[in-house]
């Protein structure tokens, strides 16, 4: 997510002071589908993406997170009949969730050790144990709403505390989050100093409410485009709360974090399933179709699917 957001011509820090509790720090956008109106959007396989080495990334001093733990906070409608927001969604992203560390993917990010900090390509989560259901009825949430979302969680303790956490609020297709889902980003991260302390946490919607923007394929590996479509973004925002979890470790010069530099590409080891759906890669026995992730290599940088594959 790019710390500068464009506005027109214009590339400013989207900066959201702390004047009353529940206002997170500055919030870093995973951009929507540049490519969505193009030939590669439907039918073809989604955009490869470059094999050149990209700018460099830019160690800021700050915190990484050495094995993170997911957490996950269901808000919205999820017992609906539109073959997305129910039960069946729920369960892609929690087989995600339980089987995305320790996977060749995320081992990307150990390439990134820097200041004493290591990362161990590892990730922590307890199906059903590590997830809780807001009762909120809300369907337009701002972005404080979603930092109170995440201390309510945290205070009432139907989730813990943890200072390695990744508190990610997903929301249903019918949620909309009034400073630009859809038309500005798919998802964010940040982090906020609430009531028990510093929290990383991050928003990702159901991508089924704007297909064109949040997914790369309307036909998706898993049967239901808007959870798969949700789940590259999800994969983009937990490697960057632990590669910048404070914002001031891992960007480049104009703001870019390590996801933010092979965002909507997916690699040169796409296979097309079946059903027609295309996937890059293999996590638990389901087939996703994730997006790239900046690797390391002496001091040169990738955007690969893995440690050895672009």
């Amino acid at each position: 997510m790019n710390k500068f957001i464009s506005i027109g011509l214009t590339a400013v820090m989207l900066f959201s002071a702390i004047v009353t509790f529940g206002q997170p720090e500055t919030i870093i956008h995973h951009k929507i589908n540049p490519h969505s109106q193009s030939p590669n959007h439907v039918g073809m396989a989604p955009t490869a993406g470059s094999t050149s080495a990209t700018s460099p990334l830019v160690y800021h001093n700050g915190p990484l997170i050495n094995t993170p733990h997911i957490y996950i906070i269901w808000y919205g409608n999820w017992n609906q009949n539109n073959g997305t927001d129910n039960a069946g969604g729920q369960q892609i992203i929690r087989d995600w969730a339980d089987n995305i560390g320790g996977s060749p993917y995320f081992g990307i990010n150990t390439s990134k050790n820097a200041g004493g900090y290591t990362i161990s390509g590892n990730v922590t989560f307890n199906p059903f144990g590590d997830e809780t259901t807001d009762t909120g009825t809300k369907t337009k949430l701002r972005d404080a709403d979603i930092s109170s979302i995440v201390n309510n969680a945290i205070n009432s303790a139907r989730l813990p505390y943890d200072a390695n956490g990744v508190y990610f609020v997903i929301t249903s297709s019918n949620v909309s989050e009034t400073s630009g889902f859809c038309n500005r980003y798919c998802g964010w991260h940040t982090y906020g100093n609430l009531t028990r302390g510093r929290v990383r946490y991050s928003f990702v919607g159901n991508a089924a409410r704007c297909l064109s923007s949040c997914a790369a394929q309307a036909t998706s590996p898993n049967g239901n485009p808007g959870i798969d479509g949700a789940i590259s973004v999800l994969s983009h925002e937990l490697e960057e709360a632990t590669t910048d979890p404070d914002l001031n470790a891992w960007y480049d010069s104009s703001g870019a974090e390590d996801a933010d530099k092979c965002a909507w590409t997916f690699g040169h080891f796409q296979y097309q399933l079946p059903g027609g759906a295309w996937a890059n890669m293999n996590l638990g026995g389901r087939d996703y179709l994730i997006q790239r992730n900046l690797f390391k290599s002496g001091s040169s940088w990738f955007c690969q699917i893995d440690s050895t594959r672009n």
